[in-house]
């Protein structure tokens, strides 16, 4: 098996558990903004791609502003975002047995601070955070992936990226990194192709120690 130097992490349903505050929150912000109400399996597309693509996608112009509503909803349903069960272990034993750990996200660095750092006190835990306004373009293109690689001086064989979504693991192959599935926080595996499928942050955790 490959050797890893890195884990690069996804954030949103892959570290903490996002999902109904978010397509809860997107769902108030649309019938703010259009004045629609669309069900929350069919904001499902939202997940692991930049909050202004996904207004775009919706046919909000104003993006910008729209984005800034969808933050203000959100708050409203911190109270359902959470680890999953079993995060902080496996980030703690991956840096005591001597892994980088990394993170890649279409999360802004404000929301990253805001949803992520600022509430879960782990972000020192990564040496390197690339978020949205780090690459020019974003998953499921590679250049996020690529440009974690460049910051941190490594080749793709030394990382693996382990996300979600459908996005995340187009990202890692069109960067030529191997993908891992964190099934824990997405239950629609099909179609997600994956080099491997971790049930649980301890299959994690099982991986890397037969490396």
């Amino acid at each position: 098996m490959r050797k890893y130097k890195h884990i690069i992490f996804d954030i949103d349903g892959t570290l903490i558990d996002t999902e109904e505050a978010i397509l809860q929150s997107l769902k108030d912000t649309v019938w703010e903004m259009l004045h629609k109400d669309i069900e929350k399996r069919e904001l499902k597309f939202a997940l692991g791609i930049p909050g202004s693509v996904t207004l775009r996608k919706l046919g909000i112009t104003d993006a910008e502003h729209a984005n800034d509503r969808w933050n203000e909803h959100l708050m409203k349903y911190k109270s359902q975002i959470r680890l999953f069960d079993g995060i902080p272990q496996l980030l703690d034993n991956l840096k005591i047995n001597g892994y980088k750990l990394g993170i890649v996200t279409s999360k802004t660095r404000n929301e990253y601070t805001t949803d992520f750092a600022a509430p879960f006190a782990l972000s020192d835990y990564f040496c390197i955070v690339i978020c949205a306004e780090d690459a020019p373009r974003h998953k499921p293109s590679p250049e996020p992936l690529l440009a974690y690689l460049n910051a941190s001086n490594i080749n793709t064989d030394d990382a693996i990226y382990i996300g979600d979504t459908i996005y995340d693991s187009l990202c890692a192959q069109n960067a030529g990194l191997d993908f891992g599935l964190a099934a824990w926080g997405n239950a629609a595996t099909q179609g997600i192709s994956a080099d491997y499928i971790f049930k649980s942050p301890a299959d994690v955790l099982s991986f890397t120690a037969r490396k």
